[in-house]
Parts: structure tokens; sequence; C-alpha cells
């Protein structure tokens, strides 16, 4: 636990471990309230409320989440990356930026426009320099996570922006093409005037344990809403399968991503009613 620019190992309190409205853990991000023991260690007694939590990783108080991709190895799947927008969409973090990796691996320039309208979009080379600055200048206040699959160059990002970090870095394996898990725990690391985190990559999230259901999974994709007014069956469309849906509607008059929607009915059949 940091206490100015004290660094103070805590436990937490058992009462505390038992109150189900705090859960099994204190989130990295959380601020709390301490006692002091004579071996200068700490104890945990109570947790102030949340602004947000990210689920996975769990992070708390979180001011910016930034979604990272790689262009290539590995390949940017659109499921996967509709997967996280929509676990950061349900956390209520304020700004979601998706920053694409390795942008020197493509001469697609303009790689994921489609995703612009919606989210703001770095695209970033550790390689050549690319939009790291940009980046530098946005992580410079706030708590800002890093989140994404494994191997798409997190930990190298953020070395490329701070020497001293020294983050490990992991190789991508040549058998699987996906990243190996380099990042073992979220931690807050000091960077300008606010904080960063990398976090440990994963390239499966569970919604439902998000609480994302078939009925508010739709809320996610942000652009929905203009169009669900729309529907004949107000407030009990799911979009899916019903007649005169005005979310289907908008896909078919290229209003609302194709990919987008598909992303939208392949998770719709994932999470519980």
């Amino acid at each position: 636990m940091k206490v100015g620019e004290e660094i103070i190992p805590c436990k937490l309190r058992g009462l505390l471990k038992r109150d189900k409205k705090v859960g099994s853990a204190v989130f990295v991000g959380d601020f709390v309230e301490i006692s002091r023991l004579k071996d200068k260690s700490g104890v945990i007694e109570s947790v102030q409320s949340r602004r947000n939590v990210l689920i996975r990783p769990s992070i708390a108080n979180v001011d910016r989440v930034i979604l990272t991709f790689a262009v290539d190895a590995p390949k940017l799947h659109p499921l996967l990356l509709n997967r996280f927008l929509v676990l950061a969409e349900k956390s209520s973090i304020a700004e979601i930026i998706i920053c694409v990796n390795k942008i020197d691996l493509t001469t697609e320039k303009n790689f994921l426009s489609e995703y612009e309208s919606l989210y703001k979009i770095l695209r970033v080379s550790t390689i050549t320099g690319e939009g790291l600055d940009e980046l530098k200048e946005i992580l410079s206040s706030g708590v800002t996570v890093f989140a994404g699959p494994s191997g798409v160059g997190k930990s190298s990002i953020l070395n490329a922006l701070d020497k001293n970090l020294r983050l490990k870095v992991g190789k991508i394996s040549e058998k699987i093409l996906r990243g190996k898990h380099t990042t073992r725990v979220a931690e807050l690391i000091n960077f300008g005037d606010g904080f960063l985190v990398d976090t440990p990559g994963f390239s499966a999230v569970d919604l439902a344990e998000a609480g994302i259901d078939k009925k508010n999974l739709w809320h996610c994709f942000k652009e929905f809403g203009k169009f669900a007014g729309a529907c004949k069956f107000l407030n009990v469309c799911s979009h899916s399968h019903e007649p005169d849906c005005g979310v289907k509607a908008a896909v078919e008059r290229g209003e609302i991503l194709r990919e987008r929607y598909e992303s939208y009915l392949t998770l719709l059949g994932e999470v519980s009613s």
C-alpha cells in the first residue's frame, strides 16, 4: 500500500474479508484506510467507494482504458476486440481508447478506421516511434489501464515510453501464434503526473462475470442506442430475431458496422438470460 512516497505492506482486516460489499480482495487502485502496526506494516480497515471497476483485470477507479491490439503477430480478431470493448463499456470507464500496435507491419496507415466514429484510435510502433509522443501525453495524468491479449506488445510500448520501466517482454509462440503471459500481476506504475497499469494479457473474458446478460449486452454497443427507439418491441427487443428492429435496419443501411453487429450476435449467444 502506498502512503505518500512510502510503501507499506498491509493485510486485510478479517471482518473486511467477510464483507460481501467489498468482495474477496482489495483491488489495485482502491483508496483505503489503514492502521499502522508496531512492525511498520499495516492493516486495511476499510475500502472507500469505487468510481468504477474493471473486472478482468481487477482495477478500481480508472480514468481511461487503452485496449491494445496488434496489426499482426498476433492478428487482430474483430470478435476479441469487441469483447474487450464490451467489458470496458460495462465498467463505466469514461475514456476508452483503442491502441493499434506494430503499425509498421502494414501499409494500411488508417488501419481500423471503421471504428473511428466510435472510439479514439491510436496507431503506434515501437520500431518507428510512430504515435508514441501522443500516447505519452495521454498517459501523463490520471489512472490508465493497458489491457489486451498477450503478445500484442503492451509492455514493449511502455518500455519505449520510459526506458526505466524495464518491463519483461515475451516472444510470440511460433506454434500457436499467440503471446506468452509475461506480465503476471497488475500494478500501479508512476508515469508523469499519473499512473499506468500494465496488466496480465488474456484471450477470453467471461462476460457473465462482469454482470452482462442478454438484457443489457446491447447497451455496451453504444451506437445501438440511437436506433433502438425505432424497434417495434420497444424495451424488450433483443435486436437479433425480432421483426421491425431499428438496430437491424440500421445495420442494413450501413449506419451500424456489420462487423460490430455480428460480434454482438455471437456474444449474445454466450451470455445468460
